[in-house]
């Protein structure tokens, strides 16, 4: 009987597969409307009135008169549990410009109600005049960007490659209480658990994952899901945010459950130099996107957006990621902190999914609008690839001063080198670092997520969800 999902569509670092290039409107609006009446609730008497009220004898009442200002008028007594309707809404235009005359007692001010309008966007359904077109959409009307065919309606698809790898995030789902992190609890508590190097290793990787995560996260929200066209692709971007609040959950989960001090870990990124340099690299390519009024169409938003892909894909998750994975694995593969381990070892499957999925994006827009990538755009993005990387190797340097973890900088610095000249080939730019091997090659069998493990001794990592087994 086999629970096993099948991963060899996904390009790993370790795999040496060369690169393959996808098989090949605009905002998605959802306002949420709501008009509002308000009402005064009424007041009700005193004890002592209300007894005096039903005491008096009953007068037969006598109608409310329309009368001038200055003469009183009899109004019609009502019970004290039943509310006076209120007056009909008095429409702006017609308002008077003076003081409005006192209002009789019992009654209400009017209130104006709010004019809003319920017609969709025009480019929500392809119609620059806001109406509605009940023309079905086709493939062919689909595109990456810049399409202005129905985002609602998620098939006919266009890029298959997309919709499976919802299905492949959907059926991998995990939650980070899931995992025990009782031997971590201990270990840390422990004042000979872990040497000073091994723990300035664990609160550097946490104190960059739990920002980095949320940066990613935010990123996909409030830019590239509107700015991505494909209702397809749109549905892999919402599971990938899902899945970086999971991350972020995992990180949190991890510090709270070892008792680190949570401001010092949280704001790490903002006071130590080596994960700062990091975070502010990737908000650069960021803050353009962030402006709700950024909108693609012409060719320089379109490069904004493109850049924007590659320093989150290629980069940010695509090369800042792989040092701590690499160093927190370590420590996993030598039974120590195996809880935070495993969390990072799930994390790493959902990272590499991240990663292929947005090459694959990057690639199409590469296919979909070819006038983009022109040697300008190809320099840009070699040198932001080279500066990702080096920007890691300082990282490394400074959580790694010294030899831990059967590894060194200099050994890390040649298997980002190794991940970087696999980053370049995968967007069809030339390898850069002659030469390097991977020093590392047990992270490819961790990768590649096929090995079981004893089911008496931890959960099985190659986890899917009941919808998704497959029963030999």
């Amino acid at each position: 009987m086999s629970m096993r999902l099948t991963w060899d569509e996904y390009d790993t670092e370790e795999s040496g597969s060369q690169p393959s290039v996808a098989n090949g409107a605009a905002n998605g609006v959802i306002a949420d409307l709501a008009v509002r009446e308000t009402v005064d609730a009424a007041v009700t008497p005193v004890e002592g009135e209300a007894a005096a009220i039903f005491a008096a004898p009953v007068a037969e009442p006598s109608p409310m008169q329309a009368l001038p200002a200055a003469q009183p008028a009899s109004v019609e007594p009502v019970p004290p549990s039943v509310p006076p309707p209120a007056q009909e809404p008095v429409p702006p235009e017609v308002a008077p410009a003076t003081a409005a005359a006192p209002e009789a007692p019992g009654t209400h001010a009017s209130v104006e109600t709010p004019e809003v309008s319920l017609e969709l966007d025009g480019e929500l359904d392809g119609e620059p005049d806001g109406k509605q077109s009940r023309e079905r959409v086709t493939v062919d009307q689909k595109a990456m960007i810049n399409c202005r065919a129905d985002l609602n309606q998620l098939v006919p698809f266009k890029y298959d490659w997309a919709w499976q790898k919802y299905l492949d995030g959907c059926a991998n789902h995990w939650m980070p209480q899931e995992i025990n992190m009782t031997a971590d609890i201990m270990l840390w508590k422990s004042e000979d658990g872990l040497t000073p190097d091994e723990r300035k290793i664990v609160k550097r990787s946490l104190g960059f994952f739990s920002t980095a995560d949320s940066l990613v996260a935010n990123n996909l929200a409030l830019a590239i899901y509107r700015l991505i066209t494909n209702p397809e692709c749109r549905q892999y971007i919402l599971r990938q945010a899902f899945e970086e609040a999971i991350h972020t959950h995992a990180y949190q989960y991890c510090i709270e459950s070892l008792g680190m001090d949570e401001g010092e870990i949280f704001n790490m990124y903002r006071e130590v130099d080596s994960v700062e340099a990091k975070a502010g690299w990737a908000l650069e390519y960021t803050r353009a996107l962030a402006d709700p009024t950024f909108r693609t169409g012409t060719p320089e938003n379109d490069r904004t957006l493109l850049k924007n892909l590659i320093a989150y894909y290629c980069v940010l998750e695509g090369i800042f990621f792989y040092c701590g994975f690499t160093q927190i694995l370590s420590m996993g593969r030598r039974n120590k902190m195996t809880g935070t381990s495993e969390q990072f070892q799930y994390i790493l499957r959902d990272e590499s999914m991240h990663v292929n999925f947005g090459i694959d994006v990057i690639n199409q827009i590469k296919l979909e609008n070819p006038q983009l990538w022109d040697e300008e755009m190809q320099s840009l993005a070699n040198r932001m690839i080279l500066e990702g990387t080096e920007l890691e190797i300082r990282y490394a340097q400074d959580t790694m001063p010294r030899g831990v973890l059967g590894m060194n900088a200099n050994m890390m610095a040649e298997y980002l080198r190794f991940i970087a000249n696999r980053r370049l080939a995968q967007i069809g730019l030339t390898e850069h670092f002659a030469g390097v091997r991977n020093p590392f090659p047990w992270m490819s069998e961790i990768m590649d997520l096929k090995k079981e493990k004893n089911f008496f001794e931890t959960r099985v990592t190659e986890y899917q969800t009941g919808g998704a087994l497959s029963w030999d």
